[in-house]
């Protein structure tokens, strides 16, 4: 019903052109409509609402975004009158101003939680649409900053920050950089910026702004409540991840790379040899005929069925690397390209990247398949079908440079089937995993795991895990992990991992690196995915032919490798607890590896501890980040009662300890008297 704008109170005289819109409940939202500009808030799942604003008509339905089909059957109530509307969803109240002003509140308080805030009295407001052309806009949103916010989650960045108050943040995908809009606020909300546009997230002190380079209406998801409740409604609407294999929660053994079956064969063979635990073991790039054509090269890999079952018998999964890209030379180039099955650009050809393949003494240019479209991703699964799961049983997969890495990587010049590059392209590493995950779901598979250099918000539902991309080889990159893959953790993504030991380089026989070594492994042991590895010294050029340094945990001398086979054990007697923890995260949510105020969030301290974490609601690990550290300071959150699992002593929480951590020992702390097999 409409609410008149005569019963409205006067608006500022200030602003250039006062509006006064006119509200109406339609099917249990609350829409407010003014000056052209169409906004529309929806009740979302419990505590949540979906926001969705247009500027030149009504709001558009089926664009891309990241929330599953139809919200959640939720309780609400829409009020109109007084010169404003309100939209309450249990304990979130939503106030929109007779001049379409936002904001949200606590239902039981009617206390602020955000609000959006205007650039300037005079103009523009807090949402602004700059033509673009063709109904496209640039879209900003604006809202207030607060001083005592802090702000949490955003995908994965290496720029080593937890609290990301501050900060400007593109949202793009780049290798190691990964943009996924969710974020995660100290004020006790969750918001999800339903759009995959290029942009940026501006973290301000004077005011918090999401852009969108170029997109048809501004779409966000916000939910109220602290951060472990803002987990289990995101993942809701986005989509839970499957619950992990077994076997993907023990130890992946990986390098840069194998060249032959006989080579990784031998590998694995030695870790049984050594009685050492192994679950998977990858095959990486170049095992392929030609770029594209998604199947073993026969005079490197001759037999892999018996390569497959030899793996089989050892315990260990086969991982295969598969690339979007098709160089000219595949057998599927001419095919794809004729369908329209290749990302395609707004100017010139084809997008491109120079590549190396088997054949040619120089790169060519290989072209991407396009993930957004429906009949390239059967395509594509009907190829790794074919030459990988019907002969072989293979189904685990690695999807590499998924961003896709184009270059240069000029979003604005991409046409996908979905859409133009910069309203679309930060999708695209979601929709490659789904190629997978509805393969293999088609196919009668029920345990999937795609291992991916990108991701976007919803992969997780596709059973994508991410790691950490290519990344250095030190004490500094190290650190910068921690706050990594917490900030992942609370984007939604569950299942991730870094390079243990970091990818570009590293010497296994220099001891300095072989500290780096021991202590990376520690974290790793105690990672949602335990994987080795890097592209270690020496190194050769990019080609066919590359390989790198040996890279297994007997490559690092004698004494660093007793201690890495210790932690591989270590990460054997954890599995049971590690599959207690996935399963939290498919049932609820809640991510494996957990800031300290996920748990405790009445300890203020807690907020602000970026280098240790909690892994599932029991163990707290604290790993060691320097050179020639033997000692380790560590916050033990209050609230709990805490154990060092290595000499059993007690703390209570609300203190910082300082405990012994020699190169042999991982700091780690119980909860409340939690048993867990760490010693052996």
């Amino acid at each position: 019903m409409n609410q008149p704008a005569e019963n409205q109170p006067q608006v500022s005289l200030a602003q250039s052109s006062p509006t006064v819109g006119t509200f109406r409940e339609r099917d249990g939202a609350l829409e407010w409509s003014g000056r052209q500009e169409t906004l529309r808030i929806e009740p979302w799942g419990p505590d949540a609402v979906r926001v969705r604003a247009r500027l030149g008509g009504p709001i558009l339905e089926g664009l891309p975004g990241a929330l599953l089909d139809g919200p959640p059957a939720t309780e609400s109530s829409v009020k109109t009158g007084d010169g404003e509307g309100l939209l309450t969803v249990g304990a979130l109240t939503v106030e929109v101003s007779a001049e379409g002003l936002v904001r949200f509140l606590r239902t039981d308080d009617r206390t602020e939680i955000l609000a959006e805030d205007r650039a300037h009295f005079w103009w523009p407001g807090s949402r602004l649409y700059t033509a673009v052309g063709n109904g496209h806009h640039r879209l900003e949103q604006r809202f207030a900053a607060y001083d005592d916010e802090r702000l949490y989650g955003l995908g994965q960045h290496q720029h080593g920050r937890l609290d990301q108050k501050g900060l400007v943040l593109d949202l793009v995908q780049r290798n190691a950089e990964v943009g996924i809009p969710v974020l995660t606020s100290s004020r006790g909300y969750t918001l999800l910026w339903n759009n995959p546009a290029i942009g940026r997230v501006e973290l301000a002190g004077n005011g918090t702004r999401w852009v969108a380079d170029s997109a048809r209406q501004i779409d966000y998801w916000i939910t109220a409540g602290a951060p472990a409740d803002g987990q289990r409604r995101y993942s809701a609407v986005t989509g839970r991840t499957p619950m992990l294999p077994e076997w993907a929660a023990g130890f992946w053994q990986c390098k840069l790379r194998y060249r032959t079956q006989d080579e990784l064969l031998e590998v694995a063979r030695e870790y049984k040899r050594r009685g050492l635990p192994l679950d998977a073991i990858v095959c990486d790039f170049f095992h392929w005929t030609h770029l594209g054509d998604w199947k073993f090269d026969p005079a490197e890999w001759p037999d892999p069925a018996a390569m497959v079952r030899e793996l089989e018998e050892m315990g260990v999964k086969l991982v295969v690397s598969v690339w979007p890209s098709v160089s000219p030379l595949s057998e599927n180039h001419q095919l794809m390209e004729q369908r329209g099955y290749f990302i395609g650009t707004q100017y010139g050809p084809m997008a491109h990247a120079d590549w190396p393949d088997k054949g040619v003494a120089s790169t060519v240019q290989v072209a991407f398949y396009d993930a957004t479209n429906p009949e390239a991703r059967d395509f594509l699964w009907s190829r790794i079908r074919d030459n990988y799961l019907a002969p072989y049983g293979i189904t685990a997969f690695w999807l590499d440079a998924c961003e896709p890495e184009l270059k240069p990587g000029f979003p604005e010049n991409l046409r996908y089937w979905a859409g133009p590059g910069l309203e679309v392209g930060n999708m695209y590493p979601a929709e490659n995993a789904r190629t997978f995950y509805e393969g293999l779901r088609a196919a009668g598979e029920e345990e999937i795991v795609s291992l991916n250099r990108s991701a976007w918000a919803g992969s997780q539902r596709y059973g994508a895990a991410l790691w950490s991309g290519d990344i250095g080889t030190d004490f500094p990159t190290l650190r910068r992990q921690i706050a990594a893959g917490l900030n992942t953790a609370l984007s939604g993504i569950p299942w991730w991992n870094t390079d243990i030991g970091g990818f570009h380089g590293g010497d296994p026989d220099d001891p300095a690196y072989r500290e780096v070594m021991v202590r990376w492994f520690q974290f790793g042991a105690v990672s949602p995915l335990m994987r080795l590895h890097g592209f270690r010294d020496p190194g050769m050029p990019l080609g066919p032919d590359m390989t790198g340094g040996p890279n297994e945990v007997w490559s690092y001398g004698e004494e660093a490798g007793a201690i890495l086979e210790a932690y591989l054990r270590l990460r054997d007697r954890l599995k049971p607890y590690v599959m207690e923890v996935m399963r939290e995260a498919h049932e609820e949510g809640l991510p494996p590896m957990r800031p300290l105020f996920l748990e405790f969030p009445g300890d203020p301290a807690a907020w602000s501890v970026d280098d240790s974490y909690l892994f599932g609601r029991d163990l707290l690990v604290a790993p060691v980040l320097t050179a020639g550290a033997t000692t380790r300071t560590a916050h033990l959150p209050a609230g709990a009662v805490w154990t060092d699992a290595w000499t059993g002593e007690t703390y209570e929480g609300g203190t910082t300890v300082t405990v012994d951590a020699p190169l042999e020992r991982l700091p780690l702390f119980l909860r409340d008297g939690a048993r867990l097999p760490v010693a052996e």
